[in-house]
């Protein structure tokens, strides 16, 4: 079986790596639901929560078919069940366990398209389960449509016609969201408007407010001459009877027929009848669109790190798209202009030359942004949670240590990384320059966490420097920079991180490992020279000349100081000074249930350890186009250094008090390594762990020194890891699923693909490349394709998305002017002709 036209694959999977995969098919901010590895419908994380597992009691799609001689036979549409489904107290627990289904399955993908191939030699039709939502970088409306597209593609591999059936059949989920299970009089109605027909699925009687109040509709465009059926109930039936009925009158002759029911939770089904002639293929897609409006607010106070408020703050996709059916409408209408604008968008990241796996760990972990993870408000603001748990969210406040590490958002969707830029600098910094390292929601509550974290506030100015550049937004930086400024200066307060203003960060930071280091280090003094060079080329674009050369001289001696005292010849290291007063320590920099209690003797600490993302803030300041930040020699022996100690291929013997994300025969990069007479007694707490977002950050170090060979083996060990027998390739988690660092694997892929743009000067510059094929380029507002020439000129630079305003294009040391100032989608620039 091959996959369908048109619809790029990145990696396919067989039958023995399927159990675990799950596609999450919906948009920015609007929840979703996930296909599956054999065909199945999983995880509806619709409701305003994450829901790992939860699914409507009904929920399979069935295939008739109908030969010549009379005989029909109906499957379901999906793979063999694994065998660990086989056992349960009363038999198989798995959904959909008693229907007859395809012997063979397999699973093709390239984010966000999903196909699961169907095959069975007793049956005379191969489906195709192709799933996808819309995805186009820099288009965040078309982005954050809240639908999912499933298209059945039947294809007639006998010699005869047959006649099929594809039934949807769907229990009327509104009201229930894996945590609560309300209903309020729900029930179905039938829809019809041209060649689009739909159920839509309501609960008039829950409470207007209900969290998972809100509807959706289950939609099918029928192909031309199709005989549509439905039913908005099943009947009412003991000991597996309404499964039986439905199950009898769909194999029976294709037509779905009404029945009569008054349970609170009606099955709503959706059928089309067509002939397939001999060697012909018919897709027959379906839409399922919704609208939840009532998103609570995080609690944002205390360790309540996952918990929920009371304060509804509702969701911007509810407002854009209140009307299910409308949506609906809407989508088939554009169908296929949105599918063919995703497929560019992907085809423009699958069809560079960048290894598989880089490419992969890019594309497949852009899903974060379509999870529960990422949401937002019905005010137009964006917001993350680190990741999320099964029924909970997992560390509120679009956390400015984690989120610090992608760089995805600020390259291929500006708006969301707009968004976080004008919480953290306009919302959580407050007159001191402390800036709450997570936001509190509602927006009045946005500094009720009260703690600064070294590593997010250094990081923030990192990325504002980024979206400034990539944007030549002078406005959004007149408008941040006070408050940007006031964060570096909250680095120097007495008692501070920084307060002898030498340039390195002696002070108690609290960071990303959840605990404070003491002392210089250089994961903090890292991220802290990237702020000050951060902070010096956006005091010059403000008319600060003054401030800039202050921060250059404490980036500079800072840096020597790192250079001189830290590294070790090897690596770098963290120079432990304890507090004899910690009532000298300032406020906001310490929480006091997660770090050392003794501050005179503290523990949790790095010490002497390697540790993985020791060079963070070089790794950024490379990738943002900062420059170096320290000797180029050390920064390059320490990276080694991380590879030779940290890197493991088997974890079978390895210790480690914490959680496991590797684990048997499985290698990857561990957090932090010690000679056997240098660790502490009590290092900090997650030294023993592995974590993918730290892991893509060490890849793409030793990218940017040019050891391809040691960054590649590090991204082939992660994805190997994610191959969906062991674990779910769409779902890197650390603290929760779909973690938010894990999109640092994008920072790899750019990496290889060496092209910067600065909006500021409207000069794209190819650089130094490992290959000499396609390459990816995007600005945040546009994106697009390099294409080196094999002739005259030096290539084309092709616009696949959104609008380039171009002054001159850099490559290979040479400046070359357009004959416009701005190319627009859809043009090429054949350069020097």
């Amino acid at each position: 079986m091959t996959a369908a036209d048109d619809w790029p694959v990145l990696r396919s999977y067989d039958a023995a790596h399927l159990d675990r995969i799950a596609l999450p098919l919906g948009g920015i901010g609007t929840g979703t639901i996930s296909l599956g590895g054999r065909g199945d419908l999983r995880a509806f994380e619709l409701g305003n929560r994450p829901a790992k597992g939860f699914r409507p009691d009904v929920m399979f799609v069935a295939v008739r078919a109908a030969t010549g001689d009379g005989s029909a036979r109906t499957l379901v549409a999906e793979g063999p069940l694994p065998v660990e489904e086989y056992e349960g107290a009363f038999g198989s627990p798995a959904p959909n366990h008693g229907l007859p289904r395809f012997a063979e399955c397999g699973f093709d993908a390239a984010y966000p398209f999903g196909q699961v191939r169907l095959r069975d030699d007793a049956f005379p039709l191969e489906v195709t389960v192709q799933g996808f939502n819309p995805l186009v970088f820099g288009d965040t409306a078309t982005s954050s449509l809240p639908v999912a597209v499933l298209r059945y593609r039947i294809h007639n591999r006998g010699d005869e016609p047959v006649r099929t059936t594809i039934a949807m059949s769907m229990s009327n989920l509104v009201g229930a969201n894996g945590t609560s299970d309300e209903t309020g009089h729900n029930q179905n109605s039938w829809r019809s408007s041209g060649s689009l027909h739909g159920l839509t699925m309501s609960a008039p009687g829950l409470p207007a407010d209900a969290e998972a109040a809100g509807e959706l509709t289950m939609a099918m465009a029928a192909p031309a001459g199709a005989h549509v059926s439905h039913r908005t109930r099943w009947a009412d039936l003991s000991w597996g009877g309404s499964l039986l009925d439905f199950w009898d009158d769909l194999t029976d002759d294709g037509v779905l027929e009404e029945r009569e029911s008054r349970t609170e939770r009606p099955v709503a089904s959706l059928a089309a009848m067509v002939d397939v002639p001999a060697g012909e293929t018919t897709d027959v897609t379906y839409l399922l669109t919704w609208n939840f409006p009532n998103r609570r607010a995080w609690s944002g106070s205390g360790t309540h790190l996952g918990e929920y408020g009371d304060a509804v703050i509702g969701n911007a996709y509810s407002l854009a798209h209140p009307d299910s059916w409308a949506t609906a409408l809407m989508v088939a209408e554009r169908l296929s202009e949105l599918e063919r604008v995703t497929i560019d968008a992907v085809h423009a990241v699958v069809g560079t030359d960048a290894p598989v796996a880089l490419r992969e760990a890019a594309l497949f972990n852009l899903s974060t942004l379509r999870s529960p993870t990422v949401f937002q408000s019905a005010a137009g603001d964006y917001y993350g949670w680190e990741g999320v748990g099964d029924r909970v969210g997992s560390c509120h406040g679009t956390c400015t240590h984690v989120w610090g590490y992608e760089f995805a958002t600020s390259l291929l969707f500006a708006p969301v990384a707009r968004s976080f830029r004008t919480t953290q600098y306009a919302r959580c910094t407050d007159e001191s320059g402390l800036m709450s390292f997570r936001a509190g929601l509602p927006v009045e509550a946005s500094r009720v966490w009260g703690l600064a974290a070294a590593d997010g506030q250094t990081a923030c100015l990192v990325h504002l420097y980024l979206d400034w550049k990539l944007s030549g937004d002078h406005d959004l930086l007149r408008t941040l920079w006070p408050a940007a400024r006031r964060s570096l200066e909250f680095c120097w307060i007495p008692g501070g991180w920084d307060a002898d203003q030498d340039g390195v960060m002696e002070g108690v930071q609290h960071n990303t490992m959840d605990v404070e280091y003491y002392g210089p280090n250089p994961q903090m003094g890292s991220w802290y020279l990237a702020a000050l060079r951060a902070a010096e080329e956006l005091a010059r674009a403000v008319g600060e000349p003054d401030f800039a050369d202050r921060c250059h001289a404490l980036f500079t001696s800072g840096s020597a100081w790192l250079d001189e005292h830290l590294f070790n010849g090897d690596y770098y290291r963290h120079e432990v000074r304890p507090v004899a007063d910690p009532d000298q320590i300032a406020e906001g920099l310490r929480h006091r249930s997660m770090g050392s209690a003794n501050t005179v003797n503290p523990d949790l600490q790095l010490a002497d350890g390697c540790l993985v993302d020791q060079l963070v803030g070089q790794y950024a300041a490379t990738l943002t186009g900062l420059g170096a930040l320290l000797d180029d020699d050390h920064v390059r022996s320490a990276l080694l250094a991380v590879h030779r100690r940290n890197f493991r291929r088997g974890f079978a013997h390895h210790f480690n008090p914490m959680r496991s994300f590797v684990l048997g025969d499985e290698a990857a990069v561990l957090m932090c390594t010690y000679d056997d007479d240098r660790r502490p007694a009590r290092p900090f707490p997650y030294f023993g762990e592995v974590m993918t977002g730290f892991e893509y950050t060490a890849a793409t170090g030793l990218l940017q020194v040019g050891e391809t060979e040691r960054a590649l083996e590090i991204v082939d060990a992660i994805r190997a890891r994610y191959d969906g027998r062991r674990r779910n390739p769409f779902d890197e988690a650390e603290c929760g699923h779909h973690y938010a660092r894990a999109m640092a694997g994008w920072s790899a892929f750019a990496t290889w693909n060496a092209i910067g743009y600065s909006g500021v000067n409207q000069v794209l510059t190819v650089g130094e490349r490992r290959a000499s094929g396609p390459a990816f380029w995007s600005t945040g507002s546009a994106f697009g394709t390099w294409e080196p020439s094999t002739g005259d000129g030096p290539g084309l630079l092709r616009v696949v998305g959104g609008e380039l305003p171009l002054k001159a294009l850099e490559v290979a040391g040479r400046t070359y002017q357009p004959h416009k100032g701005v190319l627009r989608a859809g043009e090429v620039w054949n350069v020097g002709c």
